[in-house]
């Protein structure tokens, strides 16, 4: 009977030794190692110039939560072997064996080193403030080069070897990268901690080569440490103002369209009155922005109310896609030969004589795009173009419109030719013209009266500037301002606003001419007036 009461005595004590085992080692399991050294005052990460912190040491002795966590791996391996290890699907790790060696305190022999390797959410690195020399060109030790961005994934490869800090290889670790899409900016680095002692750092280039392939980065560094790829931080809109852009360009458009309309009808009334080369040119490139602004709101009209009726790719789609393609080429085309025109009179102002003027331009400005919307049209370049889109909660949407098809194999460069190049060739070009009508006005007034420096001169001045001003929309100036969008929000809202309502502009613009054409009747023998220089016109 004693026996039995010793024996349940000695499993009562293994069983209360059991559990306050496990619960003494409940908070060393490998989830909780980051949340645990974070805590603690001093830094949780590693640093070439300080050793071993926290993390890499708990991270050798914790306890994975669960049986199988494939992205955490830690193992015993032969320090004279070269190891390839994968945490996950995405990242991959090779290390010589002179790194396993050197983590060993440089023993050349054989034995078995502990590696671990894992990966973190970067939100656990703090970045410190840029530091600021203030005019002191001293340093009190090298510090690796700083380097800014996103990093890739989100997720920091962390790779730990023996119990020596591995520094300065020879032969140095690789680590892979897969990645999804197509990024030509990464760039590979490590943490680097901060020499202030409150565990922020920032990430540097020190001791790392990239290496970019279509699929992946290769990374070769010389040290052992906390890794990433970072790439240029991607400006990301929210729903509300994804909404608010789409109003904007809605209500712009329309109103662009209604003002287009008047604009060309002023045109059209000055043409039958006064023939001039330059009110035709005008009207053309109004014509091609009155288009522009129509086929888009039927583009996005078809796709949000009635794509539903019909296949993806019907031939609806296709031709209201061809239509706005044909009008923005048009556009583009119009708004070059206003600056080629404006070139005409600016410089070559006497003795000229162009044989049916109006007519060659028109073959050219509605030639061109026929032909380009005609053989993309043939090769099935049009369709429905769908945009992927994620707001804050990483919930999923779908923004489409009638214009390149998403699934045409070479989109991109159509894309790029067409909508790229060429407007940025229009305005290059346009940009030198406006330039030299600054220089012909000041020129104009510098050599005219100095000694009236009173009110008159200060109208003109006015006057001079709002010439510029219209000029600089007729020329299509604002659509240089598509590069602020890769900048801020700001610049997005900028360019959707003024490029939406180019056709009120445009209004404005020919409201002024017409008035300005009535008042000057009675100045035009004046020959300092710049007005006549304007509107100077071609004969037949």
């Amino acid at each position: 009977m004693s026996n039995i009461s010793e024996e349940k005595m000695w499993n009562t004590v293994l069983i209360v030794s059991l559990v306050c085992f496990y619960e003494t080692r409940a908070g060393d399991y490998c989830d909780d190692v980051i949340r645990d050294c974070q805590n603690n005052d001093l830094p949780w990460t590693s640093s070439l110039h300080t050793g071993r912190r926290c993390y890499e040491d708990r991270i050798a002795t914790c306890l994975p939560r669960g049986r199988f966590n494939p992205s955490f791996i830690r193992k015993k391996v032969n320090s004279s072997q070269e190891v390839d290890v994968s945490p996950t699907f995405q990242h991959r790790v090779h290390i010589p064996p002179s790194a396993l060696q050197r983590s060993m305190g440089g023993a050349e022999t054989d034995g078995e080193v502990l590696l671990v390797t894992t990966v973190i959410d970067s939100s656990n690195f703090k970045l410190s403030k840029p530091r600021t020399s203030k005019g002191r060109a001293f340093m009190p030790s090298p510090m690796p080069t700083r380097k800014d961005g996103d990093v890739m994934g989100g997720l920091v490869l962390v790779v730990r070897a023996g119990s020596k800090s591995v520094t300065n290889l020879s032969q140095p670790v690789r680590l892979t990268f897969k990645h999804n899409k197509q990024v030509d900016d990464g760039t590979c680095v490590f943490w680097y901690e901060s020499a202030d002692g409150d565990g922020t750092g920032y990430w540097s280039t020190g001791g790392c080569e990239t290496n970019n392939t279509s699929s992946e980065f290769i990374c070769s560094c010389n040290h052992l440490s906390f890794f990433a790829v970072l790439v240029n931080p991607e400006l990301s809109v929210d729903k509300r103002s994804a909404d608010n852009l789409s109003y904007i360009t809605y209500v712009g458009s329309a109103l662009s369209l209604f003002f287009t309309t008047i604009s060309l009808i002023i045109y059209i009334c000055q043409h039958r009155r006064r023939p001039e080369k330059a009110i035709g040119v005008h009207m053309q490139l109004t014509g091609a922005l009155l288009c522009l602004h129509l086929s888009f709101l039927l583009c996005c009209f078809w796709v949000s109310k009635l794509s539903g009726q019909e296949e993806e790719g019907g031939w609806v789609c296709r031709g209201l896609g061809l239509f706005l393609h044909w009008s923005l080429l048009a556009t583009f085309t119009w708004t070059a030969l206003e600056g080629f025109h404006l070139y005409l009179l600016l410089v070559r102002v006497f003795n000229i004589y162009v044989r049916r003027y109006l007519l060659k331009l028109s073959v050219v400005g509605w030639g061109l795009p026929t032909l380009t919307a005609v053989v993309c049209g043939i090769s099935g370049v049009y369709g429905k173009y769908s945009l992927e889109l994620k707001d804050e909660n990483n919930h999923n949407s779908t923004a489409a419109i009638c214009w390149i098809s998403s699934d045409f194999k070479q989109r991109l460069v159509v894309s790029y030719i067409t909508t790229v190049a060429l407007p940025c060739l229009v305005i290059l070009c346009n940009s030198c013209m406006l330039g030299l009508v600054v220089f012909k006005l000041w020129g104009l007034r510098r050599g005219g009266e100095r000694q009236k420096m009173d009110r008159e001169n200060k109208s003109r001045l006015w006057k001079d500037c709002a010439t510029v001003l219209g000029l600089s929309w007729v020329l299509g100036l604002p659509w240089g301002l598509a590069s602020t969008t890769y900048v801020s929000l700001l610049g997005i809202y900028v360019f959707t606003i003024l490029n939406s309502l180019q056709g009120l502009f445009v209004f404005l613009w020919s409201v002024a001419l017409s008035c300005k054409s009535r008042s000057d009747i009675s100045s035009s023998k004046d020959p300092s007036s710049s007005q006549k220089m304007m509107t100077t016109s071609f004969n037949n």
